[in-house]
């Protein structure tokens, strides 16, 4: 897939140190920063930096640390627990899944406008046995309060345990409440799950749950933007999310009050063009307060069972069950589903965004009837793409809602 990251130099040993570097540098990525490694590779713009030939902007955003960073000591770091340092050039680099993260900030090539600081990252400091490019092809994040009922534990249980099952990475961030909960389930299933840590991933946190983040990276993936070494601070945490949204193909939220961190996650995600969904609680819950919220006025998707979230993230199996029932026709079809259907090619394949511009609908609400088409047998997805399947369309009666 072309993106960003289409030309790079190969991820050699001077490379991977520059990143390191580089990702240190500053707290988080910049535009600046971003420019002057498209445009010179990682290895100049790492020299450029502690040489201070750079502009005055990035100049300022790396005086602190440019002359006590050590690209090369914080691989050693990492390789001493057991992490490496996943890069562009790398096999299985996700640049698919995070390349987007330079839109939603209104980023501009010359590092004006919107609000520049969280764009995509320099690299990924991965330890565990997960193999990036499989474990994140089909990838879902479940994440939300610390402070869960237990109505939201059971939820957030089974429906991690269902959707690993599935053969879905479970991600979330490792934090107590039901952040644990998923991992756990997904552990306890023998699945696949990945923590995206706010600090170094030699740095296990929470403390309370080391235990089950050193069996995650025994068996799935302890990752972080940040370099070995890194505490944790509020806003890393808010940083670690936008981490979470773009690595999954959708975000599922179970609890969340109506400030939850769990909610910047949902708002990423729906940045990035990724469908969110949202648990129900009781109306009586204030620990359901934010996925009501994201349910009324956000446009997150109901969810209530292990299918739902299948259909959300895309089940992009080859082929679909072929539909129940006898004649196929359009009845029954609202206008939301039947402008997504016609828009989709009888041969061939499309992608998510050209059939949200040509029907019309949000990129978000698209994938969502993508999926319960696929579900019901009218449509499918290749290896090219989207397409309508050769029954012509479905009997059915979907609402998008």
């Amino acid at each position: 897939m072309a993106g960003l990251f289409e030309t790079v130099v190969p991820a050699t040993d001077e490379v991977r140190a520059a990143y390191a570097y580089l990702g240190a540098v500053t707290e988080r990525p910049t535009a600046q920063l971003w420019d002057l490694v498209d445009t010179v590779g990682p290895v100049e713009a790492r020299d450029r930096i502690r040489r201070k030939q750079v502009p005055e902007g990035l100049a300022d955003q790396t005086e602190a640390r440019r002359d006590v960073v050590d690209g090369a000591g914080l691989l050693d770091d990492a390789h001493r627990s057991g992490a490496r340092l996943l890069v562009p050039g790398d096999p299985g680099w996700p640049d698919w899944l995070v390349a987007p993260l330079d839109r939603p900030r209104g980023r501009r090539r010359d590092g004006t406008g919107g609000v520049p600081t969280a764009l995509r990252p320099l690299g990924l400091w991965w330890r565990g046995p997960a193999d990036p490019a499989t474990a994140l092809g089909r990838s879902v994040a479940v994440v939300g309060t610390r402070a869960p009922t237990a109505y939201g534990r059971a939820v957030t249980a089974d429906l991690s345990a269902g959707v690993s099952a599935e053969d879905f990475t479970v991600v979330s961030g490792g934090a107590f409440g039901i952040d644990a909960a998923a991992h756990r389930a997904v552990l306890g299933a023998g699945g696949v799950t990945i923590a995206v840590l706010a600090g170094g991933v030699d740095r296990l946190y929470p403390r309370g749950n080391d235990s089950m983040l050193r069996q995650i990276a025994e068996t799935g993936a302890v990752i972080s933007e940040q370099p070995p070494g890194t505490g944790v601070t509020r806003y890393r945490f808010l940083d670690r999310n936008r981490i979470i949204a773009a690595l999954t193909s959708a975000t599922i939220v179970v609890e969340a009050a109506a400030r939850s961190g769990a909610l910047s996650t949902a708002a990423w995600a729906a940045a990035l063009e990724r469908p969110v969904g949202a648990i129900p609680g009781p109306v009586t819950s204030v620990a359901s307060v934010g996925t009501h919220l994201l349910i009324r006025d956000r446009g997150a998707v109901l969810i209530g069972r292990t299918a739902d979230v299948v259909e959300l993230a895309g089940d992009m199996g080859e082929t679909a069950a072929p539909p129940s029932g006898g004649t196929s026709t359009w009845d029954g079809l609202d206008d939301v589903t039947r402008r997504v259907l016609e828009a989709l090619p009888t041969t061939g394949g499309v992608a998510p965004a050209e059939v949200a511009a040509s029907a019309g609908i949000p990129p978000s609400t698209t994938r969502a009837v993508l999926g319960r088409l696929m579900s019901t047998g009218a449509a499918v997805r290749g290896s090219q793409g989207w397409r309508r399947s050769g029954g012509g369309g479905v009997q059915m009666s979907l609402s998008v809602g």
